[in-house]
């Protein structure tokens, strides 16, 4: 029922006469109005307090005390965050979480009351009162803290990256049907049917956004699989590429990113450490910090994926290719609120030296395995790499026969970069120059003969050979030095007595050692010989040549009864020959 003027009278002379009704009339008086208006009680009610004035309620003496200490608040406080899920969910109440409380002796949460002197309990709702007091409610603590805003000098002097799982779309070739992008349907893909998203878990579109802080430019790139170190390579170096009728590339100074595993990869973070890239991860749980690349998703979602289910696309590619076409059109007519421009438009007030070009495709590509390699620095202070010589006479503390680590510079192929670490352990990079050649293959550089012989500058071997040299020939200056050792004059002085040290060796005495006397050769006892026996004896002569058979060994044995002596071994061998050779005289017929 609307309330219209001659009904707000009504309600007015209503309220007018249940003010001035006797106790105990008043029940009369609104049910009969109620029947009159053809509402309820409760409606009524509800009327008569917008047409009337209430006089306002009178505060309580004790309004804002709270009879619990700040102390038990801390320890009920304590206790329902404990039970707090990490979506923030509270498993315990107030009450619940005192009452536990209380059975364990930790809390009494009671108030004395003023008219008896009797000890009460405090109400749930005065303890919750107290909690808000102390500023220890869960509903306080789980506030975010107070954040700073971040800002960035210029264009590409701050990006943020981040990868999302696109949820909405699936790329499967089962069928003709369902080749390219389909719409993940919410009764086949969700939690209670884990297989269906397990059969299509390598096919799920993941998406690279990566916004310019300064300007608030988008870019974004789709791969196939999962987050990984590859796959965000793969779109940073998209990313930073010059593309047809986009303005917004190059290489920025800083890229901050949260701290997942695909993201502080070796393979990511040695294509940051070749390009000139710092990384910065937020810290976890402070994804706010990335706040502008998570809003650039929702962008994305909104106006660019939502309109893809009333325009299918057929495969990755063409996906990339309509994602650029929406990106460049964002970027270049919606105005951002905070600058009041088109992206496009602010991202073009970046200074030359500003924007760092990224270097062609395929050296971009061997950066993310390239390794700064060690060279030997030559007598000429030069440095093979990659079949060119690089002059490293502008690198601190070069010395020569050392070793250097080199890479390449991917913002100037005629030069190369040496790595180097400071005190802090932090990497340093030297620009070294190519050495430029003339026909003749001179360095163009060089000396020219009998018009220029000046010498290099001296490096830290040079300074150290010449400040030891006049330390040694106690000289001020290298010329001095050079005239002493002319002179012949002795080093240090002569102070340095080479032998000084034999004189200041202690004294030391040697124990004479007992030993044997030598005994005259005629009386040496003579060491009797190892005796053999048969089969020993056989197989010796065997050795020597001698043929033996079974008649041969039972001579010997009936010769040498208890075994053959070694040095009778020579005399057998001659015995035993002789005594074959007459036999075979004997059979010849020979006189």
């Amino acid at each position: 029922m609307a309330i219209n003027p001659v009904t707000v009278e009504r309600l007015v002379q209503i309220a007018q006469a249940a003010a001035a009704a006797p106790k105990g009339g008043k029940a009369a008086l609104y049910g009969s109005a109620c029947r009159e208006l053809c509402v309820s009680l409760p409606t009524l009610h509800r009327y008569l307090n917008k047409v009337t004035m209430k006089p306002e309620r009178k505060q309580r003496s004790d309004a804002g005390a709270v009879s619990l200490s700040r102390t038990e608040a801390i320890a009920i406080s304590a206790l329902l965050m404990q039970s707090h899920r990490k979506n923030r969910k509270r498993l315990l109440s107030i009450g619940q979480a005192v009452q536990m409380l209380r059975a364990n002796g930790e809390v009494r949460a009671e108030r004395i009351d003023p008219e008896s002197g009797a000890i009460l309990p405090l109400s749930v709702s005065a303890i919750a009162r107290a909690l808000r007091y102390y500023g220890m409610h869960p509903d306080q603590i789980n506030r975010p803290s107070p954040a700073v805003e971040l800002r960035s000098l210029h264009p590409n002097h701050v990006w943020q990256i981040d990868a999302s799982l696109c949820v909405l779309y699936y790329l499967s070739a089962s069928s003709k049907a369902e080749s390219g992008l389909q719409v993940m349907q919410a009764d086949q893909f969700y939690k209670n049917k884990p297989a269906n998203l397990k059969r299509i878990e390598a096919e799920r579109v993941w998406s690279y956004e990566a916004t310019d802080h300064y300007s608030g430019c988008i870019a974004v790139w789709y791969v196939l699989g999962a987050e990984s170190g590859a796959n965000l390579s793969e779109s940073f170096l998209q990313f930073i590429q010059q593309r047809e009728g986009d303005p917004f590339h190059g290489v920025p100074l800083t890229l901050m990113m949260d701290r997942g595993s695909a993201n502080t990869s070796g393979l990511f973070a040695n294509l940051a450490r070749r390009l000139q890239v710092k990384l910065i991860a937020h810290a976890p749980g402070n994804a706010r910090a990335t706040g502008q690349v998570e809003k650039a998703r929702d962008l994305i979602e909104r106006g660019f994926e939502s309109g893809l289910s009333l325009r299918p696309v057929r495969d990755l590619d063409d996906l990339n290719a309509q994602a650029q076409r929406w990106v460049r059109w964002y970027n270049a007519n919606q105005v951002h609120s905070r600058y009041g421009k088109t992206r496009y438009e602010q991202w073009l007030t970046i200074a030359p030296e500003q924007l760092r070009l990224a270097p062609p495709m395929p050296v971009c590509r061997e950066l993310l395995s390239h390794q700064p390699e060690p060279r030997q620095v030559s007598d000429t202070l030069t440095v093979p790499f990659k079949g060119r010589e690089f002059d490293v006479r502008s690198v601190p503390g070069v010395m020569v026969g050392e070793k250097l680590q080199v890479a390449l510079n991917p913002y100037n192929l005629e030069s190369a970069v040496v790595v180097d670490t400071d005190a802090e352990g932090n990497e340093v990079l030297h620009t070294v120059p190519l050495v430029q050649r003339d026909e003749g293959g001179f360095r163009a550089d060089a000396n020219i003969i009998d018009e220029d012989y000046k010498r290099p500058p001296d490096t830290v071997l040079d300074a150290n050979r010449k400040e030891l040299a006049r330390y040694a020939m106690d000289a001020a200056t290298d010329a001095e030095a050079e005239a002493r050792r002319r002179a012949k004059v002795l080093p240090f002085g002569g102070r340095i007595d080479p032998f000084k040290v034999i004189e200041q060796a202690p004294q030391r005495i040697f124990m004479p050692r007992r030993g044997t006397e030598l005994l005259p050769t005629a009386t040496r006892a003579t060491a009797a010989a190892r005796v053999l026996s048969a089969f020993e004896a056989a197989s010796a002569l065997a050795r020597c040549g001698v043929l033996m058979d079974a008649a041969k060994s039972a001579q010997v044995r009936a010769w040498y009864p208890e075994g053959v002596p070694e040095d009778e071994l020579q005399a057998l061998q001659e015995r035993l020959t002789l005594r074959a050779g007459l036999r075979m005289v004997a059979g010849g017929g020979a006189v």
